[in-house]
């Protein structure tokens, strides 16, 4: 039985991040140590750090769970701090990596990993998220991709990307869950003190308007929103203040920024909101009429939708000395 224990493989690609390569294999061979000690199949996973030889051929350098080397179930692409190193290192990368894939393999990345995985073309017409700081530029180079940036895990079935630099953790407790289990999932968390519940990046990211699009008009707008006297704006006084007539004020707004004057409005308020709830201690209500808002409610809706925790939980996870 343990010839069909899964093999997941960590790529040791240009420029990845030393810390989730080696914090992956650490993850992944104590969720086997406690998946035998509860009575599993032991050795319950196979590990190994796949590194390029010197003539640019992948192999398999050095396999920690310490077993013959078997069909990789799973090939895991860690972040990058040094941008894309393999493009120029190591160019014929991504179609390797494919050929895995087309073995079978699970594949998985991590924040700036998923540019590698795009650049298969797996990706083309599905959906995957990376790190919220890198989304502009992942749009822009792969716009076949749906990218769903407030995600920090998608779940593609056969691929897996993960947002943040740190989403290594949620990516390596997830493959854990499904080789494993979840009795195995949840004493992992324990052990590494870490926590398994479910999170999204949009918990972390603040809203950072595009201003770098070349349209005077539109940006004199986005200036106008940021001051006092642009509370409550509608979408006929954005138009006058950008001088152009109302549709075309809505088709050049909407392409500059890539949102709706309303959904715009609504992004620059909950940022307000959440530098409030973050270092005040006003009410809610109160920080809702400060941003806004006269109906609570209604500002708490918009919040929960965007954020994706309620301004009361936003509070507590993120006020600091909170806890």
């Amino acid at each position: 039985m343990s010839s069909l224990s899964p093999h997941i493989a960590l790529l040791n690609y240009p420029g990845a991040q030393a810390a989730a390569l080696y914090g992956l294999s650490d993850l992944f061979l104590a969720a086997a140590r406690l998946h035998a000690q509860e009575g599993g199949q032991s050795p319950a996973l196979r590990v190994s750090l796949w590194t390029a030889s010197g003539d640019g051929q992948w192999v398999s350098g050095q396999d920690l769970s310490g077993n013959p080397e078997p069909p990789l179930t799973a090939l895991l692409v860690p972040p990058s701090l040094e941008g894309e190193r393999w493009r120029k290192e190591s160019p014929a990368l991504p179609d390797w990596v494919a050929a895995r894939h087309r073995e079978g393999s699970l594949l998985c990345s991590v924040c700036a990993g998923t540019f590698l995985l795009a650049e298969t073309g797996l990706l083309t017409g599905r959906q995957a998220t990376t790190h919220w700081g890198l989304a502009e530029a992942f749009r822009t180079r792969y716009p076949k991709v749906d990218l769903a940036i407030e995600k920090m895990i998608v779940d593609e079935g056969d691929i897996l990307t993960a947002g943040g630099l740190m989403a290594w953790v949620d990516l390596g407790l997830r493959l854990v869950e499904r080789y494993l289990g979840p009795a195995t999932l949840l004493a992992t968390a324990r052990f590494l003190l870490v926590d398994p519940g479910a999170r999204e990046q949009r918990f972390y990211s603040r809203f950072a308007p595009r201003l770098d699009h070349g349209d005077g008009a539109v940006l004199k707008v986005q200036h106008w929103l940021q001051t006092p006297e642009a509370d409550g704006a509608t979408v006929a006084e954005m138009a006058a203040t950008a001088s152009l007539g109302e549709r075309t004020f809505l088709r050049r707004f909407q392409k500059a920024t890539g949102l709706a004057p309303k959904a715009y409005l609504q992004h620059l308020r909950v940022t307000r909101a959440q530098e409030l709830l973050q270092h005040s201690a006003t009410t809610i209500a109160a920080v809702a009429w400060e941003v806004g808002y006269e109906d609570p409610a209604a500002f708490r809706k918009i919040f929960q939708r965007i954020v994706g925790l309620s301004p009361g939980d936003y509070r507590r996870r993120f006020t600091i000395g909170a806890g």
